[in-house]
């Protein structure tokens, strides 16, 4: 069963202001032409603003799909596999339990938010989000926390603890 992800307004608004201003900064290195003997060269700063992009966009979650087995957290650049019987909860979480969470190593807005969060609530934990609403807190059997956010939560949960 495959379930749809969306990005919240925060999210969308970050990612729009990041393009843009990663297009602008390619843009004005490119019009004001940095002399090549210059140590850095407009073509490297491009590459590095591009590559950035990429990777934030290759590993962000698309969506998430429950099979007989396997939880995959579907990303352009592969998906994550989590074995059901490693599974031993899935709670929906209320906004304010993930707020204030502090990002270890991660995307906080570009695409989504995921990577490795943690607050004084939760502690550490793995995010593979598209908004900050709807978060679905799943614990593993060996006390991983992950953070997923389905459009349908609950829908999500049922199929992943009943099916």
């Amino acid at each position: 069963m495959l379930f749809k992800t969306s990005l919240d307004k925060t999210a969308r608004a970050i990612t729009i202001i990041f393009t843009a201003l990663f297009i602008s900064i390619i843009a004005l290195l490119y019009m004001l032409r940095i002399p090549d003997n210059d140590a850095v060269s407009p073509m490297y700063i491009a590459i590095i603003l591009l590559l950035l992009y990429c990777a934030a966009f290759a590993f962000h979650p698309s969506g998430y799909k429950i099979t007989g087995d396997t939880l995959f957290i579907c990303r352009p650049a592969g998906k994550v596999r989590i074995k059901r019987s490693d599974v031993k909860s899935a709670t929906v979480i209320d906004k304010k339990d993930i707020s204030g969470a502090i990002r270890t190593f991660g995307v906080g807005g570009v695409f989504g938010y995921y990577g490795c969060f943690a607050n004084y609530t939760l502690g550490s934990m793995t995010w593979y989000a598209t908004r900050k609403d709807k978060a679905v807190l799943i614990t593993t059997t060996k006390n991983k926390k992950i953070v997923v956010t389905p459009d349908d939560p609950m829908a999500f949960i049922a199929a992943l603890m009943h099916s």
